[in-house]
């Protein structure tokens, strides 16, 4: 039986909308009330529930469509349609949909290799390696791609022993959460797939970017761009190929951003054109396009700088007492505890000791509000092959050094294997990044937002310093915070440097809470 999908009632005066997401595709099992796609109308944003259970069988309107009320959207077939199914998912090219029915028969019963979930507020990912190709055998959990998001990196294993008979998503592609990217055989019949089907999927592509120039923009985003008074090319867009919506006019007017919009959401801000290169230099340049995670570390580096009233100020510490400590207590405390005893659990301890000082440092700005933390959670920056991630080490306040020392060592290999969640990136309230470990005297570390302050540590230095009326040769390093100076006055950022620096200069103190 085949069932009609319609736009619903849209609300008073409103008599149209724009289809925004489809969260389904044809082919698509569905149950009832379970969301199909989203309409965004100049007021509201409406979800599409589907009215029974069954099958997506054909999608009518597609995104960036706007549609009248009760105008047709999709049309799905109720009850078990696992048979009917397998004819309607390769609709994207003509060749594939004649030939389906018998390659399924080729290879037995077939399972979808489906997005995994990407973690809180990422929606999409890109297919950056595939380790198998069409035609392989693989074994139940093989790895058989990885994704790349702009936080993390997601390995997708095999769900279930067989062939790879067909990759959906090449290298290259964008993903969203829950879609599929290929389609593994059970058992050991062989890959069913030739380039020729492949071919077509192959030419769609361009056509819907080329049709993605062209593609509406939301109604709600229209009217905010009128009342805001910003023409088309003053808002980057951030929906599907490039579609501007509402929260982007916002952002725009909120920040003043004049910046042309670029047909990608990924570009991290609008750069002026590159200069003539001569033929023979062209020649010798290699082009490679940024990773979402390196195009994320642009945009959210260059946000702070436009967003934040940010300011630097500097103060050095003798790290003698230190270094005498962990130098006396170094073997004992690593046969203890089975870590090694390093500087950060001392710095992220004497940085906790001064926000308890200076709790502004430790809180955020919420428009007109200021959210003060009861607690620290210490980002550490770390650096690793694909850039720069920062791993969150929760309630520093209340970890003992070797507990600090011991999750600083957990995450620091998890962020260099790219293996780190979503949850242990976020929710940090203050961050400490040490580039002296790559041998930066001083520098200015930019604010990781929303915090309001981050630490950075630098190379330890023998330098001459007067002690007690006498030239010393002191290991020194120069320590810089900067700070969000919309909240944290001068006075605050200076105090919470010199606690800082007392507690490293006699890390007695801490034991005291001095």
């Amino acid at each position: 039986m085949t069932t009609e999908v319609r736009v619903p009632t849209l609300g008073e005066s409103v008599t149209e909308a724009t289809i925004a997401t489809w969260f389904k595709k044809p082919g698509d099992q569905v149950a009832a009330d379970e969301m199909l796609c989203e309409l965004e109308t100049d007021k509201v944003t409406v979800e599409v529930p589907s009215p029974a259970s069954g099958t997506l069988s054909e999608i009518v309107a597609q995104e960036g469509e706007t549609v009248g009320v009760d105008a047709l959207l999709a049309t799905m077939t109720e009850g078990d349609a696992d048979a009917e199914a397998a004819p309607a998912k390769p609709a994207s090219s003509g060749k594939a949909k004649e030939d389906a029915p018998a390659d399924d028969d080729a290879k037995g019963e077939s399972v979808d290799v489906i997005v995994p979930a990407l973690g809180e507020s990422v929606s999409e990912a890109t297919v950056a390696t595939w380790f198998k190709k069409v035609g392989d055998s693989v074994a139940q959990d093989e790895m058989l791609c990885e994704l790349e998001t702009d936080k993390v990196s997601v390995e997708v294993p095999s769900p279930a022993s067989g062939t790879l008979s067909e990759i959906l998503a090449e290298e290259g592609t964008t993903v969203e959460a829950s879609a599929k990217i290929a389609v593994v055989s059970s058992g050991d019949a062989p890959a069913a797939k030739s380039e020729e089907q492949a071919e077509p999927k192959a030419e769609a592509k361009p056509k819907d970017t080329a049709e993605g120039k062209d593609v509406e923009d939301a109604p709600a985003a229209k009217k905010a761009m009128a009342e805001a008074g910003l023409t088309r090319d003053q808002v980057t867009g951030t929906g599907r190929d490039g579609r501007i919506m509402k929260e982007d006019v916002q952002k725009a007017a909120a920040s003043g951003d004049k910046a042309a919009a670029s047909p990608s959401s990924e570009a991290p801000a609008a750069t002026p054109p590159r200069a003539p290169v001569p033929a023979d230099d062209a020649a010798r340049e290699e082009r490679v396009k940024m990773t979402r995670l390196r195009q994320t570390i642009a945009r959210r580096l260059k946000d702070a700088q436009n967003t934040a009233a940010m300011l630097t100020t500097y103060n050095e510490v003798d790290m003698t007492a230190t270094m005498d400590l962990r130098r006396e207590y170094k073997d004992l405390f690593e046969k203890k505890h089975g870590v090694k005893l390093g500087f950060m659990s001392f710095f992220a301890k004497a940085c906790c000791h001064a926000l308890k000082e200076v709790p502004e440092v430790n809180a955020e700005i919420d428009g007109t509000d200021v959210v003060y933390k009861n607690f620290v959670h210490m980002g550490i920056a770390v650096g690793t092959p694909n850039g720069l991630v920062v791993p969150v080490v929760r309630d520093a306040d209340q970890l003992s050094f070797a507990a600090i020392e011991k999750k600083i060592n957990e995450l620091g290999g998890r962020a260099r294997d790219g293996k780190l969640s979503m949850a242990e990136m976020q929710g940090g309230s203050f961050t400490i990044s040490n580039g002296g470990v790559y041998g930066s005297l001083m520098s200015s570390p930019i604010l990781n937002p929303p915090q309001s302050g981050i630490l950075g540590m630098h190379k330890i230095q023998e330098r001459p310093m007067v002690v007690n009326g006498e030239i010393k040769i002191r290991p020194m390093m120069y320590l810089a915070l900067s700070y969000d100076h919309r909240i944290v006055d001068g006075k605050g950022a200076v105090t919470f440097l010199v606690r800082v620096k007392e507690a490293l200069e006699d890390p007695r103190r801490l034991l005291m809470d001095l």
